[in-house]
């Protein structure tokens, strides 16, 4: 009876003069599938053992789209032995996802799947353009040097910023740089952020009732997961079909930027040396209440919260810099590379004040591939909304 009654119910508004019927927009709309994804297909389907990676940010991190793609994954090949690495951590883009990748993806075996977004943390952090490239492309070049059989997934993700420039007529500069990278290493991509832009102003849903936040409700969860899901399915299907089932190594192309950070990875704390000043906490933990991200608590750190304290740090690269986080007392640092001229960098951010934020800073990237000297001394100047003159490292990035 309720069956027949809602049945009712839709074919009569059907039928009422005034109620519009709303014609979705497809997902195709916003998916460029490239080269796609054969690869990966062959490693899922024919040698039924495969390991898929999600690359990110809090959006990866939370529950939603990614278990739905697991999950997906596992009911449509039920013989294929799957390992799933969930690398999102809140708050980070492409600059730290360059620089963890070996660590929190690759040295956990072959990954024949990545999923990669970086779009909005770049957006909102205030990457700029530049290094948005050089680090996507080093992830990128990376992951393929890993194994050259890897398949990646590039999605741009929506937020209110990114809505508001599209409606503008601007593609977000985040966006673009996705997009960019992806036609040039022939990536599939989603962009995510133009769909719901789209949708919206389709009046499919709305923000403030439906998607409600950057972090997606469960409907925005799962619109991100239907998207996904159109592009696997598609392309999948089209595998199947050519009854190609051999794996090709793919051939990289020229560099799109020669300072690109394709060989980016952590560099130890304890590599510092002549420390004067500095503590190597082997466990850190905040004393002030302030909330923290996962991987950068309970971990070794090198501290300081003293001016005039400094170390020098010895390394082979073309960039260096560091991972910290940056607490309601951040500091300034004063340092320099290889004697050269002193430059200051300030470790308080717009969100220090209630979260000990993972933070990702470069003090050089255009240096020549040789031997170099990094000194760094905590300045007695602080910004005008810290409580003090901290710094505490996680790890140092070095390319």
């Amino acid at each position: 009876m309720k069956k027949f009654v809602l049945c009712f119910l839709v074919s009569l508004s059907c039928c009422l003069p005034g109620i519009a019927q709303i014609k979705t927009l497809p997902f195709s709309r916003y998916i460029k599938e490239r080269k796609g994804l054969s690869n990966a297909y062959q490693a899922i389907s024919i040698q039924k053992n495969a390991t898929v990676a999600f690359l990110g940010g809090s959006i990866t991190y939370n529950d939603g789209w990614r278990n739905k793609v697991c999950a997906y994954l596992k009911e449509r090949f039920p013989a294929t032995k799957f390992h799933f690495i969930a690398a999102g951590i809140p708050s980070l883009g492409s600059l730290p996802h360059t620089f963890r990748l070996g660590q929190d993806v690759l040295d956990s075996g072959k990954v024949d799947l990545l999923f990669l977004e970086a779009a909005v943390n770049d957006q909102v952090n205030g990457t700029d353009s530049i290094t948005q490239v050089r680090a996507l492309e080093g992830i990128i070049r990376h992951a393929r040097t890993s194994n050259p059989l890897m398949d990646i997934v590039m999605m741009s993700f929506a937020d209110p910023d990114k809505t508001k420039l599209y409606n503008e007529g601007i593609v977000p500069t985040s966006i673009a740089n996705h997009e960019l990278l992806a036609n040039h290493y022939q990536l599939p991509s989603i962009n995510l952020a133009k769909a719901v832009r789209d949708k919206l102003e389709n009046k499919e849903f709305s923000w403030e009732k439906d998607f409600i936040d950057l972090h997606p409700s469960p409907f925005g969860q799962e619109l991100y997961f239907e998207a996904i899901k159109d592009l696997l399915s598609s392309n999948f299907a089209s595998l199947s079909k050519s009854g190609n089932k051999k794996q090709s190594a793919i051939k990289l192309p020229v560099l799109l930027n020669k300072g690109s950070f394709t060989r980016g990875r952590y560099l130890n704390i304890d590599n510092a040396g002549n420390r004067n000043g500095w503590e190597l906490v082997k466990n850190w933990t905040p004393k002030d209440g302030l909330s923290t991200r996962p991987g950068f608590v309970n971990v070794p750190m090198l501290v300081s919260t003293v001016p005039g304290s400094s170390f020098t740090l010895k390394f082979k690269g073309t960039a260096i810099g560091i991972a910290i986080v940056s607490g309601a007392d951040a500091g300034i640092l004063s340092y320099s590379i290889d004697n050269g001229a002193e430059k200051q960098l300030d470790l308080f951010t717009q969100w220090s004040s209630s979260l000990h934020l993972p933070w990702y800073l470069l003090f050089g990237s255009d240096l020549n591939d040789t031997d170099h000297v990094l000194k760094v001394t905590i300045s007695s100047e602080k910004n005008k909304n810290s409580k003090g003159t901290a710094c505490r490292i996680v790890n140092f990035l070095v390319n």
